[in-house]
Order: C-alpha cells, then sequence, then structure tokens
C-alpha cells in the first residue's frame, strides 16, 4: 500500500533526516579515504603512467605551501562520496518514492545498491579512456617545452571526466527505478529511442577527446546495450503491473479493500 500524502511541514521533516544521514555517512567514509590517500592518488594519477613512453615533457607540480593539504582534504572527500554512494542513494530514493507499495519498496536496496556498480564501471570507463585523451591533448606541446601541470587542474579534469561517464552508465538505472515507481513507461522509452540513440553516440563523440570513432563506439555501445537491458526490464515490470491489476476482480455486492484504494 501507498503511504498517504504528507503536509509540506512533514516532508520538511523528511529531507532533514534523510540528509542528515548522508552527511553523517559521507563523515564516516572520509575516514578510510583519508588514511588510505596514498593508494587513492596513486590510482588517480595512473594514467599519467602512459606519458612515460611518449617524447611529452609532462611533470604534476604543486604550488603552494599549503597544497599538499588542500589536496588530500578534496580527493579524500570525493572518495568519501565515492564509498558512502549505497547509503546515500538510498535515503535519496527512499525521499524521492515514498509512495510504493509494500512490495515494491523491497526492490529499493537492489536499485541502490546496483547504481554503485554502474558509478565504478563508469569511472574505470573513464580511467581507461583518459590516457588517450591525455597523450592526443599533451601531444599538442612543442618538444622543447616541458609541461609543468598543476596536480589540482589535472584532478579537476580527472573527476570532470569520471563524473561524465558515471552518469552516463547510471541513465539506464535511472530509467529502471523511473519506471518501477511508476513515473516512466517501457512504451515512453521505446519511443525516445531515436534521440537517445544520438544522445549516447553524441555523449561518446564529447567523452573521448580523441574524436575517433574506435573510442567513441568502446564509450557509446556499453552505454546503449545497458539502456537495451533496462527497457527490457522496465517492459517486463510494466507487463507484470498490468497484469496484477487486471487480477483484482471485486464481485457486484464486494467492497473495495482500502489498501486498492
Amino acid at each position: 500500500m501507498g503511504s498517504e500524502a504528507m503536509p509540506l511541514a512533514e516532508h520538511l521533516r523528511e529531507l532533514r533526516k534523510r540528509l542528515i544521514v548522508s552527511v553523517l555517512s559521507i563523515g564516516l567514509g572520509f575516514i578510510p579515504a583519508w588514511v588510505y590517500y596514498p593508494q587513492i592518488f596513486a590510482f588517480l594519477e595512473g594514467p599519467f603512467a602512459s606519458l612515460e613512453d611518449t617524447q611529452t615533457n609532462v611533470s604534476l607540480v604543486l604550488g603552494g605551501v599549503a597544497d599538499p593539504f588542500t589536496l588530500q582534504i578534496q580527493v579524500s572527500s570525493v572518495a568519501a562520496i565515492v564509498l558512502s554512494s549505497p547509503i546515500w542513494l538510498t535515503q535519496l530514493w527512499r525521499f524521492i518514492t515514498p509512495g510504493l507499495y509494500r512490495n515494491e519498496k523491497k526492490w529499493t536496496l537492489l536499485f541502490v545498491f546496483s547504481a554503485v556498480p554502474m558509478i565504478l564501471l563508469g569511472i574505470f570507463s573513464a580511467y581507461f579512456v583518459m590516457p588517450i585523451g591525455l597523450q592526443v591533448l599533451l601531444g599538442f606541446t612543442p618538444s622543447d617545452v616541458e609541461n609543468l601541470i598543476a596536480v589540482d587542474r589535472y584532478f579537476d579534469f580527472f573527476f570532470r571526466i569520471t563524473a561524465v561517464f558515471a552518469i552516463g552508465y547510471l541513465i539506464p538505472l535511472v530509467f529502471i527505478m523511473l519506471n518501477f515507481a511508476g513515473l516512466l513507461l517501457a512504451q515512453t522509452i521505446r519511443s525516445w529511442w531515436r534521440g537517445i540513440l544520438m544522445s549516447v553516440m553524441l555523449f561518446g563523440a564529447i567523452a573521448t577527446p580523441t574524436g575517433d570513432p574506435v573510442n567513441m563506439l568502446l564509450v557509446s555501445l556499453p552505454i546503449t546495450l545497458l539502456i537495451i537491458v533496462a527497457w527490457f526490464i522496465c517492459a517486463a515490470n510494466d507487463i507484470r503491473r498490468r497484469r496484477r491489476n487486471k487480477s483484482i476482480i471485486l464481485k457486484d455486492d464486494e467492497a473495495t479493500p482500502i489498501e486498492e484504494l
């Protein structure tokens, strides 16, 4: 049974509770992120290893006395957000969809925890494509010029690219979540297929700085396949929902149960 409509004050209290839990989870995630900062930094610095075999003179540098401390705070904060994503995604999903039926709410954790592999898949896809983009972009550096890149600017580039990939890989899951919340039909997704295909291809072209068709397909093809899988799941859920509604047959003299109103 779906929950009754809540007044504005109740919604605000619910929002505050969800925000507090989310912030606390990020704070707890900050602790291991701070402890394992050297390993996280080594992982983020990885794409630069591909530049060692090129003739490009490039180095990561820090320009201020307090920059190492500030950098560790920034990197640890982003890592904490990723580590705590199952908790704050759960809070977000429960706040957005408070009116789900009880038999549909049990899917909440499955969807939320499915988002974490999608985010990680997007991050590792970006990690795979980024060295190619770095080689192309830094390849324009003149041979007699040493390219000194501020670490914070490199990480800003890294986080932007990974965020774009993570969002791209989350789109299929968002379709499924909206469908199970009763806000999006599989038929609607199918009617959008031209726009979705063009958007995915455009995303692949933007996300790959090289612009060549091979790398563009390496980015856009997995997202397209995930969207197709999401459509099949949404279509199956629509069929299940229609069958459930048709199975509710009442006699003429039988009152409608409160749960079905």
